[in-house]
This record gives structure tokens, sequence and C-alpha cells, in this order.
């Protein structure tokens, strides 16, 4: 099956779960007041982290820095901040998680160093580009 089915499919359900348990323990008007107030900390939580984020990418270019960091970073607070806009409690948590720097920073650690062995394996020791040259001397004597 295909994950992006998968997902389409899963995550609803495990929120409409989680709504139903939930709710039943704390009650719906304290379940929607829940989700309601994730949603708008979350949202603002995710606007000073942003700031932050953009203030530090903004340093490293003054540097003559690559804010590499600092983009993948701000493309994941994006992402969390979609996640704690959607109504739900699994979404909420991811979202936190992706919030925070320390936890953020774990996640994406995890993830890119997955993807930069493969790329260091691919290219150790090559600094240099391979190439020819002829030189075109004038023949009109010009």
């Amino acid at each position: 099956m295909n994950t992006a089915l998968i997902l389409i499919l899963g995550i609803p359900l495990i929120e409409i779960y989680l709504f139903i348990k939930i709710g039943s323990q704390i009650g719906a008007l304290n379940t929607v007041l829940l989700i309601l107030i994730t949603a708008i900390v979350g949202i603002w939580y995710a606007r000073y982290e942003g700031f932050n984020t953009l203030r530090s990418g903004m340093s490293q270019l003054v540097r003559n820095e690559v804010p590499l960091y600092e983009m993948i970073s701000g493309a994941a607070i994006a992402f969390a901040a979609l996640l704690l806009i959607l109504p739900g409690f699994a979404t909420d948590i991811i979202g936190i998680l992706l919030i925070f720097p320390v936890t953020r920073k774990i996640i994406l650690s995890k993830y890119s160093k997955k993807y930069s062995s493969k790329k260091k394996s691919k290219n150790v020791g090559k600094n240099f580009i391979e190439g020819e040259y002829e030189d075109i001397d004038d023949k009109d004597g010009k």
C-alpha cells in the first residue's frame, strides 16, 4: 500500500479515536477548548521561533556563511505550525516536538545524518574539477 494513502486514512482515524477517548475523560467542551488553545499558542510560538530562526540566518549571511540549518529549521517550523493548526491531538504532539528548538535539532540531526553520509561517501577526496584545455593561436596574425 502507498505510504501517502496510509497517512491520509490513518491520521484522521487516530485523531477521531483520540477525540473520543480524551473527550470522554474531560468532556466535549474542554476538548474543543484544548484544541483551540493549542492552535493559538502553537501559532504564536511558531511565529516567535520563526523570527529567531530568521534572525540567526541573517547573522550568518552577514558573516558570509550559508544558513543551511536555519533554512531547514524554518521549513520544519512552518510544517509544525501547519500541524498545530490542524485539529487533533496526535498532530499537535508532532507539531510541538518540531516547534521546540531542542527536539527539532534532535529530529533534524537524525535525518541529516541519514542523507549526509550518502553524499560524503560519494564525494570523498574530490576537491577538484577535471577538464581539458587547448591553446588557440591566431593564425591570421591579427
